[in-house]
C-alpha cells in the first residue's frame, strides 16, 4: 500500500469514526447502503481494465469486483488509515492501495496509473466535505472510453417524513449527509468534462445512481 500525507483534520476524523467500527461495517452496511451491487453489476468491465474505487473503505466493493469481473486491475484509495487495513485484508495483493485526500490525490504517484477505465463512489460523496470537488477530481481521472459510476443516498422523499427525518438524524452521528442536488451537480461536472450523466433514482428516492461516462 502506498502513502501519503492527507489532510490531518478529515483524516484523523474518519480514523476515529471507523477504528472500531470497521470491525462490522460490512455487516451493519448490507442492511442500509442499497444499490451498490447494482452499481457493480454494471460496470461492464472487462479483464485488464483499470478500476479505481475512491473512498474503498473496507474494500468489500473492491473484492466483488474482482468476483464478478475477472481480470480486472483493482485500484483503492482512501482517507484512513484505519479502513486502510480492512481493505489489505479483504484485498490483499489482488488490488493496489493508497492513502490520500479524494479530491486532490495524484493518482499517478499513489497509484501508478494517470487514469482509470471505471472510477467507483459508493455511499462516499455523502462522508466528503468537499463532495463536489472529489466528483470532479474523480472525473478528470477517467481514461478515454471510461466511466464513472456513483451510488450514494437520495433525497429520500418517498419515505414518511418522520422516518426520513429519524435516517437523517442517524446518518448525522456519522458525519453522513445526503446529497440532495448531486443530479445537478453530476450534470455540471459531466457537462465540464464533456461526458454523457445518466442517472436513475432509487426506490422511495432512498438512494441514487449516476454515470457519467467519456465519449
Amino acid at each position: 500500500m502506498v502513502n501519503a500525507s492527507a489532510p490531518s483534520g478529515h483524516a484523523a476524523l474518519m480514523d476515529e469514526v471507523y477504528r472500531g467500527q470497521r470491525h462490522i461495517y460490512d455487516f451493519t452496511r448490507k442492511y442500509y447502503l442499497f444499490g451498490r451491487d447494482t452499481l457493480i453489476k454494471g460496470l461492464a468491465a472487462q479483464p485488464g481494465m483499470r478500476v479505481l474505487e475512491i473512498a474503498c473503505g473496507t474494500g468489500r466493493n473492491l473484492a466483488t469486483i474482482g468476483k464478478v469481473w475477472p481480470g480486472v486491475r483493482l485500484y483503492g484509495l482512501d482517507i484512513s488509515a484505519e479502513m486502510l487495513k480492512s481493505a489489505r485484508a479483504a484485498v490483499g495483493a489482488e488490488a493496489r492501495l493508497g492513502q490520500g485526500d479524494a479530491c486532490s490525490f495524484d493518482a499517478a504517484a499513489l497509484l501508478g496509473e494517470p487514469q482509470f477505465d471505471r472510477i467507483v463512489l459508493s455511499y462516499s460523496l455523502s462522508m466528503i466535505p468537499d463532495w463536489q470537488g472529489a466528483l470532479d477530481h474523480a472525473a478528470s481521472l477517467l481514461a478515454p472510453g471510461g466511466t464513472l459510476h456513483v451510488v450514494d443516498f437520495g433525497d429520500l422523499a418517498g419515505l414518511p417524513r418522520p422516518l426520513a427525518g429519524l435516517l437523517r438524524a442517524w446518518l448525522a452521528k456519522f458525519h453522513v449527509a445526503p446529497r440532495d442536488d448531486m443530479s445537478t451537480v453530476a450534470g455540471r461536472i459531466a457537462a465540464a468534462h464533456d461526458l454523457l450523466l445518466t442517472s436513475t433514482r432509487g426506490p422511495l428516492g432512498y438512494f441514487q445512481l449516476h454515470v457519467l461516462a467519456a465519449k
